[in-house]
């Protein structure tokens, strides 16, 4: 599903008109970002946490040439899914 579907999906589960959907997804996927910007983790009880985590520093190899070189640490966003949500997947 791409954004336009989930749009889509969201207007119709929530009676909405399209352009009211796409601001509240907007809005949503705003506030989760400004949210991980700031460090901050988010938990949506039976839904799942959205965090941001730190990956270290290692070693890895380039596969062309073989040459071994440092990848950098970096933050990564990360998303753990709750129990409910697992459960409604199965």
């Amino acid at each position: 599903m791409n954004k336009t579907e989930f749009i889509n999906a969201v207007a119709a589960k929530g009676e909405l008109d399209k352009k009211a959907a796409e601001k509240a997804v907007g809005a949503v996927f705003g506030a989760i970002e400004d949210a991980l910007k700031n460090g901050d983790k988010i938990q949506l009880v039976g839904f799942g946490t959205f965090e941001v985590k730190t990956r270290a520093e290692k070693q890895g190899r380039n596969p062309k040439t073989g040459e071994v070189m440092t990848i950098a640490a970096a933050k990564v966003p990360s998303f753990k899914a709750g129990k409910a949500l697992k459960d409604a997947v199965k």
